[in-house]
């Protein structure tokens, strides 16, 4: 998905009957039955993601999520690492120590370029000692891997799996009516299983990109998608869940202090710029950036921001003191919060949570806002965990 310069524009795909070449862009296993809620799609690591639906407002997605169960057919791309150094391998690809991740467990993983700045994130799962599924963001990282892993016994390659989403404070209750024994038990946050949908055995994570209740699973190339859906759509009918698009995921995931790869960081910023600096294993071997990240400022600049007046423009200019001193890097007016959120990336580490500054607005004025701590609400992250239950109350 791209944003004009001008803000007021944006780039959309959307799918029209008639042969020809489709330029080698992936659809995802479900994207005939989503097909009929008329979809919008960006481009996602070549494959296609809802970005919103003609027959759902943004606004009531967003509902959907926070107060039922929604799905979302995300482009995230499962690349697989097997063999006898693929532990090695990867532990020197991420920043994170992959080693302390045990089989049936999932980890965030995050890689940099030798200079310490960011290449992509994503989620893995640990499926045996030597196996992993790194559903990685969208951007160039599996011939960075394949680049690396010379001369190791690992080999990469595309197990051509499709990642969903079901999340929502009801996501339990569905899986609980979908899966043939329940629930797993375990199946703790970031926790992985295998289990039974309507004769499917599916592999099920307990992740997701909403800071909600929920779980993904994997639509694999020997499944029977159409069935696969028809049996959690059954499962989710009398829960209200429904297909929804990203752009009501967006709003979510900056209240949560979610980041989205190439927007909120890049090349040019390092984990410790945009608040990944935690997730940095100094203390394990040696891997890609971590020279330079020894070296690097470990302050923070890119902070969340809360617009009472207006909603944060994508790539919007951010003054203080009267002068440019960063960019929004993502915008939305927040349903729940009732007022504009997002995120600033500052020029410099001097400004933080509780500085107050001006923001460019979708409209091109300029509003007041401050910096704040992410997540914006629910800072010990209690509601993906099933610590808070209560279903907020949707407002007037």
């Amino acid at each position: 998905m791209m944003i004009s310069s001008d803000g007021k524009t944006r780039d959309l795909i959307t799918s029209r009957p008639g042969a020809g070449w489709d330029f080698n862009l992936n659809r995802h296993a479900y994207h005939d039955i989503e097909a009929k809620h008329g979809p919008h799609y960006c481009v996602y690591n070549r494959r296609f993601m809802c970005v919103y639906m003609d027959d759902l407002p943004t606004d009531e997605g967003y509902w959907l999520l926070r107060t039922k169960a929604a799905c979302l057919h995300t482009g995230e791309w499962p690349i697989e690492f097997k063999g006898r150094d693929a532990e090695t391998l990867m532990d020197y690809l991420f920043v994170n120590n992959i080693a302390k991740v045990k089989p049936g467990r999932c980890g965030y993983g995050i890689a940099c370029f030798d200079h310490g700045g960011l290449i992509v994130d994503g989620v893995f799962v640990r499926l045996a000692e030597d196996r992993f599924w790194y559903a990685q963001a969208d951007g160039d990282f599996v011939n960075w891997a394949r680049a690396h892993a010379k001369g190791m016994d690992v080999q990469i390659a595309d197990p051509r799996v499709n990642v969903s989403q079901i999340q929502g404070p009801l996501a339990m209750e569905i899986l609980q009516d979908a899966a043939k024994d329940g629930i797993p038990d375990p199946f703790g946050y970031f926790g992985s299983a295998w289990v039974d949908f309507g004769g499917q055995d599916v592999l099920i994570t307990r992740t997701g990109y909403t800071n909600e209740l929920g779980w993904e699973f994997y639509t694999e190339p020997h499944h029977d998608a159409a069935a696969l859906w028809a049996h959690l759509e059954k499962a989710g009918a009398p829960y209200g869940m429904r297909m929804f698009g990203l752009d009501s995921m967006n709003i979510r995931r900056i209240e949560a202090g979610i980041l989205n790869a190439n927007s909120d960081f890049d090349e040019t910023t390092t984990p410790y710029d945009v608040g990944l600096g935690g997730f940095v294993a100094m203390d394990k071997g040696d891997f890609i950036g971590k020279a330079a990240l020894e070296k690097a400022d470990k302050g923070r600049r890119l902070h969340g921001i809360v617009c009472p007046d207006g909603e944060p423009r994508v790539n919007g200019r951010v003054e203080w003191n009267g002068k440019v001193a960063g960019r929004v890097t993502a915008g939305a007016t927040s349903p729940y919060l009732g007022h504009g959120i997002g995120y600033a990336l500052m020029d410099s580490t001097e400004a933080g949570p509780g500085t107050d500054l001006m923001v460019e607005g979708r409209d091109g004025k300029m509003y007041a806002a401050t910096l704040a701590e992410t997540p914006l609400y629910d800072k010990a992250c209690e509601i993906p965990r099933g610590k808070i239950v209560d279903i907020p109350d949707r407002a007037a």
